[in-house]
């Protein structure tokens, strides 16, 4: 697979994309929160403002395109997560917002997830049911169903002397999402990450100060294996930005702060992981150094390679690969949007540089993907392939996505027309909305198919 020859083509937008009602309520409700695929890729599943889970399946008609299998994916549940709670005891309003969403395992017919708003996860267990007891199996006659005194057990004599074995026929397919665990009162802050462990048994939520190990059997306690709150909370220099575990090692886990670090723990060294086992982070030039520096430097993001080798990280204008054995720099250095650099003064201004993208891995490990403003994304080929970008917008099916380009000075052109590239299209840095923007980006575990959260739309593209 390599990124020079995919050429992404559009497959799906979920969600009303005419953003006539972009001021209601209801918009801001259904403002994707997060975006997850299941380890088989089977199902998908987002979360939103409104504390709304909803989870896709993969076409399972057998149907085949362009001699593959079928990439749609269609709505498989929908089921309230979180609702909208008040703290009395601090006077404060706690979001039903979906931060995360993370998928166990598969085990059996059911599947699990788990997600968290800002003070609590839970663990849900998504089910099918397609067969039913048949009503002419019933022994106890319909009228005493009914009833609010039945009769203690069924007399022979009613039936003609036989009792009936009851029969299970078919139904219609309904799914299911019951909650299995409610794992609260343990945040001080709002949770930012969940991660489960390898060994399926934990799983880590970290706020902004301290993370926290759970069982995921055990609801009542939970264990603190970082806490970087100081004494005095005047002398707080950074917070926790995500937390991981180690794909492999059920024994390490990483952590990212505000100041552009990153520090990978080891839990068999001691109970409280206040001491790093490996610290990440790259020297600052001190010529480069500006107001906004400490702010772009936040790493928004963390993700460990399915092989457990590398670190990816992303910054407010870059995406990092670290390689576990090297400490003191990444190995690669990806820029997502240059042209925003001569512009921090104007994000600042309007919040967006506090904004905080999410990155991710392929399959293989080989290309890395991120959002940008304007319903862009960027997909990263690690061998030296061409970086490319797009926009995330609906279009006719399996249509190639045009390349973008913003140029990093003020000058633009025409789109080329008649070319033998024409795919390329030229935007101007004055010209991006900034209130489009793909926060939440994903790729499929196997195949090249993406996900990306576009304020209240869910794109999905593949190479079909």
């Amino acid at each position: 697979m390599n990124d020079s020859t995919v050429q992404w083509k559009f497959s799906q937008v979920k969600g009303n994309v005419d953003g006539d009602d972009a001021h209601t309520e209801g918009f801001k409700a259904d403002v994707i929160s997060c975006v997850e695929f299941s380890h088989d890729g089977e199902y998908l599943a987002t979360g939103d403002k409104g504390g709304r889970v909803v989870i896709f399946q993969r076409d399972q008609s057998g149907k085949y395109v362009n001699g593959r299998r079928s990439r749609e994916y269609n709505v498989y549940s929908t089921f309230q997560s979180h609702e909208p709670e008040f703290d009395y005891l601090k006077s404060l309003e706690i979001e039903e917002k979906i931060n995360q969403i993370k998928w166990l395992k598969k085990k059996n017919a059911a599947n699990f997830i788990l997600s968290t708003n800002d003070k609590t996860v839970k663990l849900w267990k998504i089910s099918e049911r397609e067969k039913k007891l048949s009503e002419e199996s019933w022994n106890v006659p319909r009228r005493f169903v009914t009833s609010s005194s039945p009769p203690r057990g069924p007399n022979p004599s009613q039936f003609g002397g036989t009792l009936k074995i009851p029969q299970i026929v078919p139904m219609e397919l309904i799914v299911e999402a019951s909650p299995r665990r409610v794992y609260g009162n343990a945040h001080t802050y709002h949770i930012n990450s969940i991660s489960v462990n390898s060994d399926e048994e934990t799983f880590l939520s970290a706020d902004d100060l301290r993370v926290n190990l759970w069982h995921l059997e055990i609801t009542n306690e939970s264990f603190n294996i970082v806490d970087i709150k100081p004494a005095n909370m005047e002398e707080l220099t950074e917070v926790i930005t995500a937390a991981e575990f180690h794909p492999t090692k059920c024994n390490e886990f990483v952590y990212s702060s505000s100041k552009g670090s990153i520090r990978l723990c080891d839990m068999r060294d001691k109970a409280l992981c206040d001491q790093h086992a490996k610290l990440f982070e790259e020297a600052e030039d001190p010529q480069a150094r500006s107001f906004f520096s400490e702010i772009i430097a936040s790493v928004s993001d963390v993700k460990f390679s399915h092989d457990g080798r590398y670190l990816l990280t992303r910054d407010y204008l870059t995406v990092k690969v670290w390689d576990l054995h090297m400490e003191s720099s990444p190995v690669e250095t990806y820029p997502v949007h240059e042209h925003l650099r001569s512009k921090l003064c104007q994000l600042y201004e309007n919040d967006s540089i506090f904004d905080k993208f999410e990155c991710g891995w392929s399959g293989d490990d080989k290309h890395v993907i991120t959002g940008s403003y304007h319903n862009l994304f960027r997909t990263f080929s690690r061998d030296g392939g061409e970086a490319k970008m797009w926009e995330a917008r609906p279009g006719d099916p399996h249509t190639p996505l045009r390349n973008r380009r913003i140029p990093t000075s003020g000058s633009t052109r025409k789109k080329r027309i008649g070319l033998a590239n024409t795919d390329d299209e030229e935007l101007s840095p004055e010209g991006l909305d900034y209130t489009r923007k793909i926060l939440h980006a994903t790729w499929h575990p196997q195949e090249n198919i993406v996900a990306l959260a576009a304020t209240n739309n869910l794109y999905i593209f593949s190479d079909v």
